[in-house]
């Protein structure tokens, strides 16, 4: 398109619109601009697409893995007992499914310790009478245990408020694993001594005693748990018991000599629901947003979505609904997702149901949970999920995957048109500035133009008629020349 201009606006002193005139020469020139970022905003539309639906992919890869990994879902153990009052467990995947009976015939205690009632109070000395220092032992840990020994001083620790404070200390400096304090009751003060430990090693005893009027009662619990496991007797130090079965943590709450718990160990099938149910739900977002990209609004109002033509996404497509049809063959007639109760819409996506005999999957897991598993998975590699997972790792290949490849190739177009962007706004700038120049410079002689008409017209003014030495009348009319 030609630029505007208007000869008598040009020729009356006004001269040119310099910005005008060059805006409309460059804008003229500047119309790749608007293409290629059109362009690139379509490429970002496919690009932002793609990412969304290889999110969908590593979603679907994960919960597809769960299905695959013997350790994952189907190694998922549970363990129940007969009585949780007295006993309750859990299981990890090294647990090997059974019945086992338990008897639980003693708790784990901490050691307790206390010394007889003193009438005299938690402030008054306990040295012996004419004494100033004195010496008591602790021994904590049983007779093979570690002995503390506690010196007494006159006016430092001789009372059982002060022996209190300086147990506390050296315990907590030396790790003793003992707590003291005083207790007051109706016959009067006594010194309290608390092992932090349960089981033996919190067996707390006075060794020595000697130049005081202090005298302890028997010392109280510091006992292992004690239990029988299918009749053979373990003990723990605490009543959280492991290795006396294989992969098992037993809790224990109450003793019950007289009662025999059962535990039975078995695969933990809720856990294998939940892995199937986020299979599911992963695999119809994956579909659902593919079907989005082939939702076209014959109107037109609504605009067509990034990935319409998008031969990439067609094969993605076809290889997820080619894995959701996969099918062994024997195992007890559970060779496909339907023989699971797990049923396929018209749109392609799953849903939980029944199989064809009006079992749920539940129902199925209850009855054949070895079949479900190889099903999923086999040491042959041949199971659905082994199947899904391998056809997963390839089209989520960070090089080859193609919608990753897609993604790339969008990428260095978009990194082309941003250069050619560049370089034809670096040399748009370019001739900007020097069309300025140059229409400067016109735009600085149209707007003389005036004054330099009324200059000649006043100079042309002034030759008027006159007469020449001898009288005689001379032309005031210039003679035209030819180089005129």
């Amino acid at each position: 398109m030609g630029v505007s201009l208007n000869p008598a606006t040009l020729l009356s002193g006004q001269g040119l619109n310099v910005s005008s005139v060059v805006s409309q020469i460059i804008a003229s020139e500047a119309g790749p601009l608007t293409v290629w970022s059109k362009q690139q905003t379509t490429l970002a539309s496919e690009n932002g697409a793609l990412d969304g639906i290889n999110n969908d992919l590593a979603n679907l890869q994960a919960a597809v893995q769960a299905l695959a990994d013997p350790d994952a879902a189907f190694g998922s153990q549970l363990a129940t007992t007969s009585d949780g009052t007295v006993v309750t467990a859990s299981a990890d995947g090294a647990a090997i499914a059974g019945t086992h009976q338990i008897v639980v015939t003693g708790l784990a205690t901490t050691g307790t310790l206390y010394s007889n009632p003193s009438a005299a109070g938690a402030n008054v000395s306990f040295l012996a009478s004419g004494q100033t220092t004195g010496d008591v032992k602790l021994q904590v840990g049983g007779t093979t245990g570690a002995t503390h020994d506690l010196p007494i001083t006159q006016g430092s620790n001789d009372t059982l408020t002060t022996l209190a404070s300086y147990i506390n200390t050296q315990s907590t400096a030396n790790n003793w694993g003992v707590a003291a304090s005083v207790v007051t009751g109706a016959t009067g003060s006594q010194l309290a001594l608390q092992s932090q430990n349960t089981g033996s090693s919190g067996a707390l005893a006075i060794v020595n005693d000697s130049n005081t009027t202090l005298s302890f009662a028997a010392p109280e619990g510091g006992a292992n748990a004690s239990l029988t496991v299918d009749g053979q007797p373990f003990t723990s130090a605490t009543d959280t018991v492991t290795g006396a079965i294989q992969g098992v943590t037993l809790s224990l709450l109450n003793a019950a000599p007289n009662e025999q718990v059962q535990l039975t160990v078995a695969q933990d099938t809720s856990q294998v629901s939940s892995a199937v149910s986020n299979f599911i739900s992963a695999y119809n977002s994956l579909v659902s947003d593919i079907n989005a990209e082939y939702k076209v609004d014959p109107t037109g109002v609504i605009p067509t979505p990034p990935l319409e033509s998008d031969i990439s996404l067609r094969s993605v497509q076809s290889s997820i609904l080619s894995d959701a049809a996969y099918s062994i063959t024997g195992n007890g007639g559970l060779v496909n997702l339907e023989t699971l109760g797990i049923n396929t819409a018209d749109d392609g996506t799953l849903s939980l149901g029944t199989s064809a005999t009006g079992q749920s999957l539940s129902e199925i897991l209850a009855t054949n949970p070895s079949e479900v598993q190889d099903f999923f998975q086999n040491s042959s590699g041949t199971g659905f999920a082994n199947n899904f997972a391998t056809d997963l790792t390839n089209l989520t290949n960070p090089t080859t995957g193609p919608l990753n490849a897609d993604i790339a190739q969008n990428t260095a177009e978009n990194t082309d048109l941003t250069n050619s962007i560049t370089n034809l706004e670096t040399q748009l700038a370019a001739q900007t500035t020097a069309l300025t120049s140059q229409f400067d410079t016109v735009n600085a002689t149209l707007q003389a133009y005036p004054l330099l008409l009324q200059e000649v017209t006043e100079t042309l003014g002034t030759l008027g008629s006159g007469t020449s030495s001898s009288g005689s009348l001379v032309s005031s009319e210039p003679t035209l020349t030819s180089g005129l």
